[in-house]
C-alpha cells in the first residue's frame, strides 16, 4: 500500500509534466501550421497582386512616342515626362495592356488620377481573367458600347465593335445599338442586360423588374455592381475621348451619327 502511495505520488507529477509537455507541442506545432499557412497565403496575395511583366525602357520609350491624339497634347517623349507621369506609363504597361493608346493618353496630364481610372478600366476590360470583373466578355463588351454610343465615342466605338463580335454578341445586336434602335432578337443574358443598360443611360433609373433580370444572369448583386461599374468606367473613356476630339485613324469613317 506504501509502494502503491509513492508511485502514485511519482508518477502524479509525471503525468502532469507529460501533459504539460504535449500541450506545449501541439501548441507549438498549431504556430507552426499557422505560420506557414500565413505565409503561404500572403505569397499566394504577393502574386495575384504582382505586375504580370516589367516594362523595359524600351517599351516605355515607345509606348510615350506612340502616343496620338487631339486637343489634349500628350507628352514628346518618355524622358521628358514627370516621374508621376512614368510611374502612370509603368504601372499601365505592367498590367495586361500593351500600350497607354486611347483615353489613357488623354488622362496622362493628370497622371495619379490616370493611373487610379486605368486600374478601374482594366478591371472591366479584362473582364473573365482571375481578379478582374466577374461579368462575361460578351455582356461586359455590350455595356461598353453602349455606353460609346450614348456619348457618340467615335474611336471607343471604333476599338470596342470588332471587340464585342469577337466576345460573342452578334452583327444584329451591334447594328441596333449603332442605329440607337432596340435590337429585336436577343438571348436572355443579352436582353437582361440591354434593358438594364438602356433604362439606366436613357432614365436615370433602374427599375425592379430589370435589377431582377439582370440579378438573375448576373450571377447576383456583385454582378450588377461590376456591370455598373464597367457602364461608368467607359462612360468616362468616352468622355474623355469627346473632350479631346480623339481621332480615329486615317481613311475610317466613323459609323456612328450625331444624336
Amino acid at each position: 500500500m506504501r509502494n502503491a502511495h509513492w508511485a502514485l505520488c511519482i508518477d502524479l507529477p509525471l503525468k502532469r509534466a507529460y501533459n504539460a509537455c504535449m500541450q506545449t507541442r501541439f501548441r507549438f506545432v498549431t504556430a507552426c501550421f499557422i505560420g506557414i499557412a500565413g505565409l503561404v497565403l500572403g505569397m499566394v496575395i504577393s502574386r495575384a497582386q504582382a505586375p504580370e511583366k516589367r516594362p523595359s525602357i524600351d517599351e516605355l520609350r515607345k509606348a510615350v512616342a506612340d502616343l496620338r491624339g487631339g486637343r489634349i497634347p500628350r507628352p514628346t517623349s518618355y524622358e521628358t515626362m514627370t516621374a508621376d507621369q512614368q510611374a502612370f506609363v509603368k504601372s499601365v504597361l505592367s498590367g495586361p495592356r500593351g500600350d497607354i493608346s486611347g483615353s489613357l493618353g488623354v488622362m496622362i496630364v493628370s497622371p495619379v488620377f490616370a493611373d487610379l481610372a486605368q486600374k478601374t478600366i482594366a478591371y472591366a476590360r479584362f473582364a473573365g481573367r482571375e481578379g478582374y470583373s466577374s461579368v462575361s466578355p460578351k455582356l461586359t463588351e455590350l455595356a461598353i458600347i453602349m455606353g460609346a454610343r450614348a456619348w457618340t465615342a467615335h474611336y471607343a466605338w471604333y476599338v470596342h465593335r470588332p471587340a464585342a463580335e469577337r466576345a460573342g454578341l452578334s452583327a444584329d445586336v451591334i447594328d441596333a445599338i449603332r442605329d440607337g434602335r432596340r435590337p429585336a432578337r436577343m438571348d436572355r443574358d443579352v436582353a437582361a442586360v440591354y434593358d438594364f443598360c438602356n433604362e439606366l443611360l436613357t432614365t436615370r433609373r433602374v427599375s425592379d423588374a430589370n435589377l431582377n433580370a439582370a440579378r438573375s444572369v448576373l450571377g447576383g448583386d456583385r454582378g450588377v455592381v461590376d456591370l455598373v461599374g464597367t457602364l461608368g468606367a467607359y462612360q468616362l473613356v468616352a468622355m474623355m475621348m469627346v473632350v479631346d476630339q480623339f481621332p480615329l485613324p486615317d481613311g475610317v469613317a466613323s459609323e456612328l451619327k450625331a444624336r
